[in-house]
């Protein structure tokens, strides 16, 4: 089966965190980037590359280690935690990195870079730099994990997906109501 990504995060950092699936449920959890062919997917879906991204394991092992001190930071924050200060200190690491690397462009004046891999880390950076992390969330489905960027006018988002973990708990209520004999 051919993976295509979800790109429901609201931020490039915030979809590489959502490449491993069910995080939370370690018996259903799935790293997408597990294949190179999906990192290949998830790169052009997020418009990272135009074109055929030649896919190294260096390349995914550089994006797994973006993904995983950007998660380190994100999944607290989005529960209304601190993030552990390691987690910090790899995240700066991370961004003192990219930050050497990239080249800065005068008209519009922005950072860039040349290469796939450095050009999510500067998407990290951008998430904690431009991004209202108070808005933050993680879905409310107790195994998916999946972080998102609740950009509603009330903050109220609850699900990554009305249409998938969204659509689960309210399946779940009905048949609980169902089978308790009650209704809403």
């Amino acid at each position: 089966m051919v993976y295509r990504p979800e790109l429901i995060g609201g931020q490039l950092a915030v979809d590489l965190v959502n490449t491993v699936a069910w995080r939370l449920d370690p018996a259903r959890t799935v790293d997408r980037f597990d294949d190179l062919s999906n990192v290949e997917h998830w790169l052009l879906a997020a418009g990272v590359s135009a074109d055929q991204a030649v896919v190294t394991r260096r390349l995914r092992d550089d994006l797994v280690a973006a993904r995983d001190i950007a998660y380190g930071v994100l999944a607290p924050l989005a529960v209304g935690d601190r993030p552990d200060p390691a987690a910090v200190d790899a995240l700066h690491d991370l961004i003192a990195g990219v930050v050497r690397v990239a080249s800065v462009e005068v008209s519009p004046f922005r950072w860039r870079a040349d290469q796939p891999g450095d050009t999510v880390r500067l998407a990290v950076w951008r998430l904690f730099e431009d991004e209202d992390l108070g808005r933050l969330r993680q879905c409310g489905d107790d195994g998916c994990g999946w972080l998102f960027l609740d950009r509603s006018k009330n903050g109220s988002r609850r699900w990554c997906s009305s249409a998938d973990c969204g659509n689960r708990a309210r399946a779940r209520r009905h048949y609980q109501r169902a089978r308790d004999g009650t209704t809403a």
